[in-house]
């Protein structure tokens, strides 16, 4: 049965906890399953953080709904290739190793300001996920909440192959060993694993800007074994009506051009919602930022699958 959990946005000079979320917790097997490596791929753009984007840079033919097999793993090299760059086409080097840096320092203090929401969200994990997928994983911000358990294998996803020696140093930073940490270079609407090959995915801040929101749930949804979790926190649009929609409204043209695709007015917890989840907890709150942001309501909450 579908739970659902909204709460209102809370304005405030930070991110405040609103409440703690009710969970439905179902057991996940930890058997380890091989899983399906990516042929070598083109570049893409890199999955989100991607609203402070706009601020440093300014400062410093779609697939079918997913088949029961992967849209990417069960393809060759060339055939893979091509099916990226239908995706979303590649980026000049320079771009994307410009854009990975400036995720790399411009992150910060959101990553403060979000972090009681992830700590809440990650420890859900604990002692039932040893396979976790990230999906647009970048600089590896997230990889601080796996730390200490030896026994986690992470799989983080990106198109941007110049966020993988960020993201590495990320998990050498948090004592990671080497070998529990596997970068690969891919979009979230085809992801190169196997069928029900993971216990957990995570998504922050990367669904603003897949192409297909739609087909990137439905391939969480495959990769995920039964009863699986789901972790998210994505920026979303505010309420019609609202100042803060009409100014998102004016900017997400800009927005999309010069932040790999980013929508500011996506109503993300709409498309998590109707992806057919088991079981769902969404709870939104406020972000309220620099002057230069945007005030960025958030959705936030884990679904099973």
């Amino acid at each position: 049965m579908l739970k659902l959990v909204h709460l209102h946005q809370s304005p405030s000079s930070q991110l405040q906890p609103l409440a703690t979320l009710q969970t439905t917790q179902k057991s996940s097997s930890a058997a380890a399953i091989p899983s399906k490596q990516p042929p070598s791929a083109a570049r893409f753009c890199s999955c989100c953080g991607r609203r402070h984007f706009i601020e440093a840079a300014t400062t410093a033919a779609f697939l079918p709904v997913s088949p029961p097999k992967s849209n990417a793993s069960t393809l060759h090299s060339d055939e893979y290739l091509d099916l990226l760059n239908k995706i979303h086409p590649p980026r000049p080097d320079w771009y994307e190793e410009f854009y990975a840096s400036v995720m790399d320092t411009s992150m910060k203090s959101y990553e403060a300001k979000i972090a009681v929401y992830k700590s809440q969200l990650f420890g859900k994990l604990k002692g039932k996920a040893k396979r976790v997928m990230e999906i647009g994983i970048g600089t590896g911000p997230n990889l601080e909440y796996y730390a200490g358990n030896d026994e986690v294998q992470v799989f983080g996803l990106d198109p941007n192959k110049k966020m993988e020696k960020y993201a590495r140093a990320s998990a050498t930073a948090v004592g990671m060993p080497p070998g529990n940490f596997h970068f690969i270079e891919a979009v979230a609407e085809a992801v190169p694993l196997d069928d029900s090959s993971i216990d957990a995915a995570v998504g922050t801040l990367v669904l603003c800007s897949v192409k297909d929101v739609s087909m990137a749930l439905q391939e969480v949804k495959r990769v995920l074994k039964p009863g699986g979790l789901f972790l998210f926190i994505e920026h979303v649009a505010a309420k019609d009506g609202t100042s803060l929609k009409f100014w998102q409204t004016v900017l997400d043209p800009l927005q999309q051009t010069v932040a790999d695709g980013c929508h500011l007015t996506r109503e993300t917890g709409k498309y998590i919602t109707s992806a057919g989840f088991s079981s769902l907890e969404l709870n939104m709150a406020s972000l309220y930022n620099d002057p230069l942001s945007l005030i960025s309501p958030h959705v936030y909450g884990v679904a099973w699958n």
